[in-house]
């Protein structure tokens, strides 16, 4: 008996301890695999022009900052004589015009010279005032809702202006222009995330990094109103009834003759404005893979499509200067309020130290296509199983 005692006792610590070994095994090639995951490819912080703050929560019908409750008050705030008084009740309106799909815009100038424009928005009061001077009387149909802020208990709208040509030396004089949305996305500084959330808005476009993984390649095309050497991914509409994952293959298919198999999901981003001053995208990034090779480019669509290398993708990420392009479109816009014209060519702020033109660069920090782009150039995005656990590892994180 004690043989047998001693024996099953020696089985039942060999087991033990093997067990113990395979669970610390498994344990840590979990953490190895989740570790490597986390630094791969789908990114849990938000792009630029992410996080609306005006966007971020829809009031109750009853509250006073809802749409119906904000309309009925502001009827009743420009119905009232000039010399009364709003309601103690009735929000703060804030308005921003708009001038052929351009919003009004003001500069500032910060402590390091460096300049910062802001969105035009002014009081109701003065939007009121000033078009009373170029004899347009003010209506509640001419503003549509664009949202609320509760911590400052104020309502913003929006008022188209397009017709009205005398309001342009109006707002001139107060330092006030209508400014370009493209101008405004380079020109806002990336790292000033409230500043992004202004340009917030979002509505669906597919965009993807289409991947050579045999030879270590990434697909890259031109579109004809790209400023000169400038080279991003693919994108293009989701069609009705269709998946995204089909809307990838088929427009990757389309624009270059590419037939794409894996489609690998890795972050979304709205899109302030697109192809002819389209508003409203919101673009949902993917890592596509190859199948052929052969590009066939489709001219009515893009200008050119070519096959780049993962070393000349990292030489063009490192050369371009980003932060020199975003400043020089900032003092764009600070001399356009203050009544002053400056061109300058975009393409010629992304050279390299030595003065050079680099050979080509890519959109900025502020746009999804660089993320997928260099997410590919400096790491392996997942594929397969590795997405799967990839999401999985994301989801768990957020627990």
């Amino acid at each position: 008996m004690l043989s047998l005692s001693l024996l099953l006792s020696s089985a039942s610590s060999s087991a033990s301890s093997h067990f113990v070994f395979l669970s610390k095994t498994l344990t840590l090639t979990k953490r190895s695999i989740f570790s490597s995951l986390t630094t791969m490819s789908i990114n849990l912080s938000s792009h630029a022009f992410a996080g609306n703050p005006i966007r971020s929560k829809t009031p109750k019908p009853d509250d006073p900052l809802s749409p119906s409750s904000a309309f009925e008050s502001l009827k009743a705030h420009l119905l009232q004589n000039p010399e009364n008084h709003p309601s103690p009740k009735s929000p703060l309106f804030k308005v921003l015009p708009f001038r052929k799909g351009r919003p009004l815009a003001s500069s500032s100038v910060t402590g390091d010279n460096a300049s910062v424009w802001h969105p035009g928005w002014i009081s109701l009061s003065d939007c009121k005032g000033i078009l009373g001077k170029c004899g347009v009387q003010l209506t509640e149909e001419s503003l549509v809702y664009l949202g609320s802020k509760a911590e400052e208990g104020a309502v913003y709208w929006a008022i188209d202006v397009s017709e009205e040509g005398g309001l342009v030396p109006e707002f001139s004089s107060r330092q006030f222009c209508f400014v370009e949305l493209r101008t405004l996305m380079v020109a806002t500084d990336w790292a000033d995330s409230l500043a992004m959330s202004e340009l917030a808005i979002a509505g669906h476009v597919v965009i993807m990094l289409v991947i050579d993984k045999e030879n270590d390649r990434a697909l890259l095309s031109r579109q004809s109103r790209f400023v000169p050497r400038m080279w991003s991914c693919l994108a293009g509409f989701i069609e009705p009834g269709e998946s995204l994952e089909e809307a990838v293959r088929r427009e990757t298919y389309e624009e270059t003759g590419i037939e794409v198999g894996e489609v690998v999901y890795h972050s979304s981003q709205p899109w302030p404005v697109g192809p002819s001053s389209i508003p409203c995208q919101l673009m949902v990034g993917f890592f596509a893979y190859a199948k052929s090779l052969e590009i066939n480019v489709d001219k009515e669509e893009l200008e050119d499509a070519q096959w780049h290398s993962r070393e000349d993708v990292r030489k063009a990420l490192a050369f371009a200067e980003y932060k020199k392009a975003q400043r020089t479109a900032a003092a764009k816009v600070d001399q356009m309020c203050k009544g002053v014209e400056k061109g300058q060519s975009l393409s010629a702020d992304f050279n390299v130290e030595s003065g050079e033109l680099a050979t080509m660069f890519f959109p900025g920090p502020f746009a999804i296509a660089h993320h997928l782009i260099s997410t590919w150039a400096y790491q392996d995005p997942p594929t397969g199983v590795e997405a799967q656990l990839k999401q999985l590892s994301s989801s768990v994180s957020n627990l």
